[in-house]
């Protein structure tokens, strides 16, 4: 048993289908296949079932699966031991970021950190939440910062950090400009600028159809950046969390979201199964007392 094999048996796992699971391993499918099947004949039966909806896990794979996640952490864990050794005692900590989640009120948490720890390398890793949970559960990023919507307690702890509305964005030129409060019934009639990366699309969609609201998207993005760009040139109106729109964007303005409000939590994500490093806990401790 090879652990090239258990890490594209994960894969499988996560991904569900043996493409997707390629895919984010970097290798070619058929590499991936008969790489599982050999891990299969190792293991005396077949790991997957397949059919149109992709695969699944047979017995014997949900029996061995547990295991097999385990042994992959700690290999993980003894390599970065053994990174450490050969930095000359320099700790990197890999902290997994969504997309959406602006840097305006944890820089300055990252920059007082390193400060009181110099010999801790913070790379910061910008992806889209299902992917970081992923890097996460291998062991290959320490933390997480996300605004969860649906995720399972127990298998991972959760540190809230702070909170933080919706704001309505337009430009300077706008209309919006001479008003204290935009409910969401007034965007219906302005060109809106839809953001594929939002957490919270399906709720908004939820709430729209309730009060009947047909929020037609003129432009969309899965970039923060191209959406806060189409704002300031006056093609539309966007729905942003607040701290995303920076204090000093020139030409965008915004007014915080009424009837209804809507804010999303941005929480601290760690696995439950694995005791926090001490430098991780330090970092914790320090995001909880300057946010």
């Amino acid at each position: 048993m090879e652990m090239h094999q258990i890490r594209y048996f994960l894969a499988v796992c996560d991904q569900g289908t043996f493409t997707r699971a390629a895919q984010s391993a970097y290798i070619s499918q058929p590499s991936l296949t008969q790489a599982i099947k050999k891990l299969e004949e190792e293991l005396g039966g077949e790991l997957f079932s397949r059919d149109r909806a992709g695969c699944r896990l047979t017995d014997l794979g949900r029996l061995v699966e547990p295991n097999l996640r385990q042994i992959f952490r700690e290999a993980q864990a003894i390599k970065a031991e053994a990174i450490r050794f050969t930095r000359l005692n320099t700790v990197p900590l890999r902290i997994g970021m969504m997309a959406t989640i602006s840097s305006h009120r944890l820089s300055a948490v990252f920059a007082d950190y390193q400060q009181a720890y110099p010999r801790i390398e913070l790379e910061l890793i910008v992806d889209s939440e299902s992917s970081l949970l992923t890097q996460l559960d291998t062991g290959y990023l320490d933390l997480v910062i996300s605004a969860p919507t649906d995720l399972q307690e127990g298998a991972y702890q959760f540190l809230p950090l702070y909170e933080e509305r919706y704001v309505v964005a337009f430009s300077a030129r706008h209309r919006f400009n001479q008003s204290q409060r935009i409910d969401l019934k007034a965007i219906q009639s302005e060109p809106y600028l839809d953001r594929l990366n939002c957490e919270l699309r399906d709720k908004l969609k939820s709430v729209c159809q309730d009060r009947h609201i047909d929020l037609y998207p003129t432009y969309r993005s899965n970039s923060e950046e191209w959406i806060l760009n189409m704002v300031r040139a006056g093609i539309g109106v966007a729905l942003l969390p607040e701290f995303t729109v920076p204090k000093d964007a020139e030409h965008v303005k915004f007014r915080y979201l009424t009837d209804p409000e809507i804010s999303r939590t941005i929480q601290a994500i760690y696995q439950t199964q694995v005791s926090p490093k001490s430098e991780l806990q330090d970092l914790l401790a320090k995001l909880k007392m300057g946010l």
